[in-house]
């Protein structure tokens, strides 16, 4: 099969290889997708660049993707053979992940893809809406708060918006860097945009909430933003995060516990198999009836794996960069 991998981390161009390798098989418990498209994340290109050890001596990147199921291991339904499917935790704690015609992977890992849903939106699935619907959904959801999205223009924000509006949220701001990622956060359902290049964010929120704060922030950098959270967040609010810039964050105790905040962290890779059933349900019915937008910033075949990981690290990409494998 046609295949990228990487036997050690650095530069994309430098270490991403692209070549033959041998079709991998089902083993019990598995199911084989021949996979059509391969999401590129920020977490996949860190992998790569060498922010955790390489999972083995060679490595296929990209930890999401959507295909079809050609063959299954034992003790898997055969009935399962050509399903259309997306799949999440490709490369997670394993050698082998999407950027590659096929890949055998626990059964769990492909969830049925509608057939309203195109192989390119499959792919975005696994990390971005995961991430944003997990934060929507986590200690008792959103139904009639005020949600602030940091980072509403990229791949997870644009899903959060999504879902915080879907879900029962009485208003979403998100914070946006220019005047054309307001415009697309705005068209993702928000309310209300803050740009945090040109505005006081803190006083913005305050305005835009009749000085209360919001009920939850879904945060993308909170080393960053933490320095914020008492000024933006209600009293008694939660700020959940999925994300950080630096390895350590910094907050001020005494505003942090006046306002009585909490703070939720999590992985996507590393939800419980109850979380996960939870999410997955939800998705699937709001895929099936048609209600999410899906961002694709590019679309690129896998020979461009590089130039993927590049546009994706380059931090002006709009939405979700895909790999095709006709």
């Amino acid at each position: 099969m046609q295949a990228i991998w990487y036997e050690r981390t650095g530069p994309a161009r430098e270490v991403l290889i692209q070549g033959e390798l041998p079709t991998p098989e089902a083993a019990p418990g598995e199911v084989l997708v021949r996979v059509h498209a391969s999401g590129v994340n920020p977490s996949d290109c860190k992998s790569r660049g060498g922010s955790r050890p390489m999972a083995a001596p060679r490595v296929i990147p990209h930890s999401d993707g959507a295909g079809v199921i050609t063959a299954v291991g034992a003790g898997v339904d055969a009935a399962r053979v050509g399903e259309r499917v997306w799949i999440w935790n490709g490369q997670w704690k394993r050698p082998f992940g999407t950027a590659a015609e096929y890949v055998a992977l626990p059964a769990a890992q492909a969830v049925p893809l509608p057939e309203n849903v195109s192989f390119a939106e499959g792919a975005c699935l696994g990390i971005p809406a995961l991430t944003a619907l997990r934060a929507v959904m986590v200690d008792g959801g959103v139904i009639g708060q005020s949600v602030l999205v940091a980072g509403g223009a990229g791949a997870v924000g644009h899903y959060a918006i999504q879902f915080a509006r879907l879900l029962g949220a009485r208003q979403v701001i998100a914070t946006v860097s220019s005047p054309a990622k307001a415009a697309h956060a705005l068209a993702a359902g928000a309310d209300a945009v803050v740009d945090y290049r040109s505005q006081d964010v803190a006083a913005r929120v305050q305005e835009l909430t009749g000085g209360c704060g919001v009920d939850r922030v879904i945060e993308v950098d909170l080393a960053a933003n933490a320095g914020l959270l008492p000024r933006i967040i209600k009293q008694d609010g939660i700020c959940v995060t999925y994300g950080s810039g630096a390895a350590d964050i910094t907050l001020g105790f005494f505003p942090m516990i006046l306002s009585g905040a909490a703070i939720r962290f999590f992985i996507v890779y590393e939800l419980s198999a109850e979380a996960r059933a939870e999410c997955e349900a939800v998705l699937d019915k709001l895929l099936r009836e048609g209600r999410l937008q899906h961002a694709i910033a590019a679309t690129l075949p896998l020979a461009e794996c590089a130039a993927a990981h590049e546009r994706v690290m380059g931090g002006q990409t709009m939405g979700n960069v895909v790999l095709t494998i006709p």
